[in-house]
């Protein structure tokens, strides 16, 4: 990294000329884009920090990834836990539509407060 901080003219200011440094293109996924809005609204100090130190979008990718590993194991352990079988995805799609969307909401609440807004 270049120590050396250069200026460029713009009236009767001097602006330095600040660059980061190459990040990932890799775009953030929903829980990525929560926690960043998260931390803008509730914690500006440490979204600043982040920010400022190039390890933003490090930890948002992270939070992304995570919960959506997480979302997968909770998925199945709560559709075992409401009886939302394929058996019951054949017999009754209705049933099985809504009680895979409660666990959905369910799984998504509790991520939401493990992972987004802690």
């Amino acid at each position: 990294m270049n120590n050396t901080l250069t200026y460029r003219q713009n009236g009767d200011y001097l602006i330095p000329n600040l660059e980061l440094s190459g990040q990932p293109v890799k775009p953030l996924g929903k829980y990525g884009r929560m926690r960043k809005t998260y931390l803008k609204e509730h914690r500006p100090i440490l979204y600043s920090q982040l920010l400022l130190s190039e390890k933003l979008y490090p930890h948002l990718l992270e939070t992304d990834e995570t919960a959506n590993r997480r979302l997968d194991q909770l998925m199945q352990a709560l559709a075992l836990e409401a009886g939302a079988t394929e058996s019951l995805k054949a017999s009754d799609p209705m049933k099985w539509v809504g009680l895979m969307n409660s666990c959905k909401a369910q799984a998504e609440e509790l991520i939401l407060a493990e992972l987004i807004n802690s």
